[in-house]
């Protein structure tokens, strides 16, 4: 029953390693009119991609302030217990965290990215 399942997760492998030679053997002639008049855009593959990375990173950030938001009610809620002020200032300090991280991926991405599109 192992060598079974080993012998479908090798064959599993090798089709995906060989999967992009197969696509690639595959030739459409589609020019830039073609993907025109059927609705694909005709923006550079980068930007795409930085304006997918830009928007990820902004939900991450509204994610952290909501998380920030969290712990500020749940410390105004807490009525002097000191357990769920400590939970709450753990909550505001995690998204603290999380917000300095999103913002330093934002900042290493945007240098990246515009790095990259301007050289290119």
């Amino acid at each position: 029953m192992k060598t079974g399942l080993k012998v479908a997760v090798i064959f599993g492998l090798l089709g995906l390693l060989l999967l992009p030679q197969v696509v690639g053997a595959i030739s459409l002639d589609v020019g830039w009119e073609q993907t025109s008049a059927i609705g694909l855009g005709t923006r550079d593959v980068r930007e795409t991609i930085a304006s997918i990375i830009n928007v990820m990173l902004g939900l991450l950030g509204i994610v952290a302030v909501v998380i920030i938001l969290i712990g500020g009610f749940k410390w105004m809620t807490a009525m002097g217990n000191t357990e769920n002020v400590d939970k709450a200032k753990k909550l505001i300090f995690q998204g603290i965290i999380g917000l300095v991280i999103i913002l330093s991926a934002y900042a290493i991405a945007n240098f990246v990215l515009s790095s990259l599109l301007r050289v290119t």
